[in-house]
């Protein structure tokens, strides 16, 4: 495999991308200006997460019409460029501010009602057991995952990411298969509700990223929704997690980022996965369960307790402000 090549001309980054003379290409500037450059019909899979416009230093607005407006614009021209049987998925969470919620991926679906030839295949929750704590709401813990498909006709390899079944043992109970297995040797359906850690703290993946995805997430994607060699496309690629997984499961990436700094970590990845030493967390990886009796699984003294909800009656207004 060729190392990664970080292009700040859009028409060579196509170029290398679509006539394979790479097998990882992040271009620097505008996805925009990248996704003019593209032929029609010509991209498998598209897997991107957008700017919330929730003041993130690496976004220019918290205001939501901003969202809207980018959505309209880039949308049609992203789906243009997808093969016919193509798919798009898109991952957002919610836009929070004073106290309101707005729910993203329902104004994205407001967008995508505009092309008929987009057909919606899941709605898939990405839940998560650490964020925020709130105290004026419940503390969100998911986001959410829309899968479109470029037509009715479209790669879906379920066997691909089958997960263990909770009875592999289970029987028919009654009719002609009385007595026998039902379920399948490889696994069950892992469904549409996928809880995945998000990339916090002394997770495996973290950079300086505020808000990247899980290698994970994209890797269950990559590996149901394309084929070995497919290009994978990621319009806000960040810190390259979506090339990751891309690359580990032996397809090819293209990506566009405007921040220097995401490119140079999202290059190191890239040349880490390209060589086979990616680091990730795989989706099917058991959530962690602290041993009971760990020193922070422990249950406190009730006088311990008390204190903290003394000092706690103070900066109530401020942990509001935050989560908000």
């Amino acid at each position: 495999m060729t190392s990664p090549k970080i292009l700040k001309t859009a028409s060579t980054a196509a170029n290398y991308a679509l006539h394979q003379a790479a097998d990882a290409v992040v271009f620097h500037g505008d996805c925009m200006r990248l996704i003019n450059e593209i032929p029609d019909e010509s991209i498998p899979l598209a897997i991107s997460s957008p700017p919330y416009s929730i003041g993130k230093d690496y976004e220019n607005t918290e205001d939501i019409d901003s969202f809207l407006d980018l959505h309209k614009r880039l949308l049609p021209q992203l789906v243009s460029k997808l093969q016919p049987g193509g798919s798009l998925c898109w991952q957002v969470g919610s836009h929070v501010k004073n106290g309101v919620v707005t729910p993203l991926d329902y104004l994205v679906m407001d967008c995508m009602r505009a092309m008929p030839e987009m057909k919606l295949r899941n709605r898939i929750v990405w839940t998560f057991g650490h964020g925020l704590h709130c105290s004026n709401r419940f503390s969100g813990r998911h986001e959410t995952l829309l899968w479109f498909t470029k037509g009715d006709t479209y790669n879906f390899d379920l066997d691909a990411v089958r997960v263990k079944q909770k009875y592999p043992g289970k029987r028919y109970a009654s009719g002609p298969k009385k007595g026998k297995l039902s379920g399948n040797p490889l696994g069950k359906n892992p469904g549409d509700v996928w809880d995945i850690p998000n990339v916090k703290a002394r997770h495996v993946e973290k950079t300086t990223h505020p808000c990247q995805f899980p290698v994970g997430l994209v890797h269950r994607l990559v590996r149901a929704l394309s084929k070995p060699g497919d290009l994978v496309f990621d319009p806000f690629c960040g810190v390259s997690s979506t090339g990751v997984a891309a690359l580990a499961l032996d397809r090819r990436f293209l990506g566009a980022e405007v921040m220097a700094e995401y490119i140079e970590i999202g290059r190191q990845r890239l040349k880490s996965a390209l060589a086979g030493e990616a680091e990730f967390r795989p989706a099917e990886q058991e959530i962690f369960v602290p041993d009971p009796n760990s020193s922070v699984a422990r249950e406190p003294d009730p006088i311990e307790w008390q204190e903290v909800v003394r000092i706690r009656t103070q900066p109530i207004q401020n942990q509001v402000r935050a989560c908000a």
